[in-house]
């Protein structure tokens, strides 16, 4: 086997495969920077002289190629042009089919790769501006107005209008002296002309929030007068609201007409709100037809519900009934816009839509949509309620046309409310059984109206004092609508009626959670709280009352009364100091200070608030009382003569108030007006024996004959006085040992407190209800006042002779004693004046 194998002899014979490990030296670029040759012509200019051409032949340096089969022998042109790929001049020519020709690696060779070139250093750094030029000076005052012009924007937007005027004012300055400077530095062509109309009409704005209307005029004409300020002429709409708010209702509708004429027709929306302003305007001066013609034409062009509202108010001042009713259908007919209910109730229970619905259930679209319902509403029922007793023979006809009308719009829903407002009206005219009847048509409708109409049927019959059906009613509205807290209140008002009062705080707390809101709840809850002698509570619910309701005047008079009770007056009189500046002019608050002040020993700021209150009120017994008694315990006799004859004039069959005019005559030492006046006291109440035993003392004194007289009418007097006492003495005892007899007996013991009498019909002496046991206070005041006035001269001193005892100048709570009736609360409807506003009876100054 081995006889067929050859070995490869080692001989110098040309090798197939050799020289593919061989290069030329030309392309080593790695040993460039060793090559002292390269490196020397880099550094001179030998590197860049220009190449030989082919004329010179032999000068071109050339390198020996290898070729594959290893010959190294130096290949050139015929011409002596150098080959591809041979060295000229020191760099290598491109091959074309390498890469692209005319690129080069020489300008790379010998440094490293850096594409971004920062090896180069930092960049040098920018050219200072130089602040002091005059263009940048303007730049920088331009940039000062506008942010000036923006601050008095914010200003005015939060409320602030001083602020924001004086911003505004600031800006003009600066404008001015931007416009100044601009004008020295360029030409007029290249002033700012928007910056200057952005900054007088914010100023004239800023003028007329501030109802600075001259000044805004003015600022208004200047750029109006402008011819360089494009569509400056829509300003004179401005100028128009200004001369209407000044009421010269002529200038406004001139330039509203100017400003209409200037705005081309394809803003159709401003136009239409200009030709409002005009109709507006027309109404105030009473001109209806002209205010007719705008409304009409807007109603053709564009309706909306305020046009539409104020036709129907042009035509009820004219009186157009068939008008009225053609208004009113174009009223309802306008489209309000909104998207349907059932968009915002999901369709499956896809959670994603779900999540999408919860989303958009009360954005801001959904509010504004809400808002625009409620304001479209808000004008059908008033127009309704306008034109209803006016547009057919009697308002019942036109309040059932107004219904049927409404049914067959869009606003299905109202005509219950306007049906509601049937009755209401019916109130209004004290025709309360119609109202009734017509409250009763819904106890068979849907629950929220049933509800509706229970709470005011419920209302009715609790101010008539009918408590059971009050009661039942408010039952019916409760199980109608549970989460009503009008019905909820009302029913309060009834267990609160019968004397439950912690069951009636049940309700009241319940509305409450239903609606924070409900005053009248709040308000009842703390009167229940009073009764239950809870002060603290109520309190608590009074002080909160307070917060929502700034300025109830009953509020405060309630605050005042339970600090009254805690015995704290100086409290009392600090919210009684508030009461009267809410009403300054109310009697029996002043009164209520009096007496605070009269209790704490301050007579002289008492009589002041007596004084006020004699003031708004001399009607009041209590107070003329007190004020006559101060002037005789100062020893100003002569003064209480006015307070005590005007009691009298008040109260002309009681003799005691005469008897102490007397009295103060007798005791400034006009004795004979006295005289006169006791004889005039005894010519009307002969058998006064008071009065006769003035007459008596006076007449012996001045020695007048007709002493004799006086004297035996009084011992006549005396003596049947004397025998009517025993009888009555004689009578109680006999009684008394009847009553002693009879005792268990059911004949005469009980009696209705309400009517006043006993079970056999005899009328007796009804209890007063207190309030928080002040009746007994009450009670003792009036008896020191009463004692301290009888304890002036009498029978037995000399009329000469000035009493010094102390006159107690205390008196009566001129408050009295009352039951606090709760507040009703009613359902709540369009007017202010409805039935959720009525009042808690007299809690604020009760009779």
């Amino acid at each position: 086997m081995m006889q067929n194998v050859h070995l490869a002899p080692e001989t110098d014979e040309d090798d197939l495969y050799s020289g593919y490990n061989d290069y030329n030296p030309t392309y080593d670029t790695e040993e460039l920077e060793n090559d002292t040759a390269f490196q020397q012509a880099v550094r001179t200019s030998h590197g860049r002289r220009p190449p030989i051409t082919a004329k010179i032949p032999n000068t071109a340096a050339t390198r020996p190629i290898a070729t594959g089969y290893g010959s190294k022998t130096s290949l050139t042109s015929s011409l002596g042009r150098p080959m591809t790929g041979a060295i000229q001049d020191g760099v290598a020519r491109p091959m074309t089919a390498v890469r692209a020709a005319g690129f080069t690696k020489a300008a790379l060779r010998g440094s490293a790769f850096d594409p971004l070139g920062q090896s180069r250093g930092p960049a040098p750094p920018l050219e200072a501006k130089n602040e002091d030029s005059p263009e940048e000076k303007i730049r920088q005052l331009e940039k000062k107005v506008n942010e000036l012009v923006e601050e008095s924007c914010i200003a005015n937007s939060c409320g602030d209008l001083k602020l924001a005027l004086e911003k505004a004012k600031d800006a003009g300055r600066k404008e001015r002296v931007l416009v100044r400077q601009r004008e020295q530095v360029t030409t007029p062509e290249n002033i700012n002309l928007d910056l200057t109309y952005s900054v007088l009409f914010n100023l004239a704005s800023q003028y007329s929030a501030n109802e600075m209307y001259a000044e805004a005029l003015n600022t208004y004409q200047v750029i109006v007068k402008n011819k360089m300020f494009s569509n400056a002429g829509r300003l004179k709409v401005n100028m128009g609201n200004i001369y209407l708010k000044q009421r010269n209702y002529s200038k406004a509708i001139k330039f509203y007409r100017m400003a209409l004429d200037q705005i081309p027709s394809v803003h159709k929306e401003m136009r239409i709100k200009i030709m409002q302003n005009i109709g507006v305007t027309f109404i105030k001066t009473g001109q209806y037809s002209d205010a007719i013609n705008s409304f009409e034409h807007i109603m053709s062009m564009a309706p909306n519900l305020k046009a539409g509202f104020n036709l129907i108010l042009s035509y009820f001042a004219v009186g157009d009934r068939e008008k009225m009713k053609k208004a009113f259908q174009k009223l309802i007919a306008v489209p309000l816009e909104i998207d349907e209910d059932d968009k915002y109730i999901s369709p499956n229970d896809d959670p994603h839509t779900n999540l999408v619905i919860e989303a958009i259930k009360n954005d801001h679209l959904r509010q504004m949509e809400r808002e625009r319902k409620a304001m479209a509403e808000k004008y059908i029922m008033t127009a309704a309620k306008l034109i209803a007793p006016v547009i057919e023979s009697s308002f019942a006809i036109g309040y059932d046309w107004c219904v049927e009308v409404v049914k067959a719009s869009q606003y299905v829903e109202l005509a219950n409310d306007l049906e509601i407002n049937k009755a209401i009206t019916y109130l209004r005219q004290k025709d309360f059984n119609q109202a009734v009847e017509t409250l009763k048509m819904f106890e068979k409708k849907d629950s929220r109206v049933k509800s509706a109409a229970a709470t005011n049927l419920s209302f009715l019959y609790y101010l008539e004092n009918e408590f059971t059906q009050a009661n039942s009613y408010a039952d019916l509205a409760v199980n109608s609508d549970r989460y009503n807290p009008s019905a909820l209140t009302n029913k309060g008002n009834t267990v609160f009626a019968n004397g439950d009062y912690e069951k009636a705080a049940e309700f009241y707390k319940e509305a409450l959670r239903n609606d924070s809101s409900c005053t009248e709840a709040l308000y009842n809850i703390g009167l229940t709280y009073k009764k239950l002698n809870r002060l603290d509570e109520a309190l608590d619910c009074f002080l909160k009352l307070h917060a929502i309701l700034r300025n109830s005047a009953q509020v405060l008079y309630q605050i005042a009364n339970v600090y009254e009770i805690m015995e704290d007056p100086n409290q009392s009189i600090e919210w009684l100091m508030q009461l009267i500046s809410v009403v300054p002019t109310d009697s029996r608050a002043l009164s209520k200070l009096g007496e605070l002040y009269d209790n704490e020993g301050d007579k002289s700021q008492a009589f002041q608030y007596y004084y006020e209150s004699y003031r708004y009120f001399p009607s009041n017994i209590e107070v003329i009382e007190w004020l006559g008694a101060y002037y005789i315990d100062t020893q100003f006799c002569e003064k209480a003569i006015k307070y005590f004859e005007r009691a009298a004039l008040i109260q002309p069959t009681q003799v005691k108030w005469q008897l102490m005019v007397a009295s103060c005559y007798r005791r400034s030492g006009n004795y004979q007006k006295a005289l006169d006046t006791y004889k005039d006291i005894h010519r009307k109440f002969p058998e006064n024996v008071e009065c006769l035993r003035f007459l008596v003392r006076l007449c012996t004194d001045i020695g007048l004959k007709e002493v004799q007289e006086y004297a035996t009418k009084l011992k006549r007097l005396e003596k049947m006085k004397e025998i009517r006492e025993q009888r009555i003495k004689s009578g109680r005892d006999s009684s008394g040992s009847s009553r002693s007899k009879r005792e268990g007996s059911a004949g005469s013991g009980p009696y209705d407190l309400r009517a006043g009498r006993d079970l056999k019909g005899h009328q007796v002496q009804s209890p007063h209800f207190t309030d928080s046991g002040q009746n007994s206070s009450s009670s003792s005041k009036g008896e020191r006042l009463s004692a301290k006035l009888r304890s002036l001269p009498g029978t037995n001193e000399p009329y000469e002779s000035s009493s010094n005892k102390e006159i107690d100048a205390s008196y009566v709570d001129p408050l009295g004693p009352q039951t606090e009736r709760p507040k009703t609360a009613a359902k709540k409807r369009i007017d202010e004046d409805d039935f959720a506003d009525e009042e808690l009876g007299d809690d604020l100054l009760p009779e």
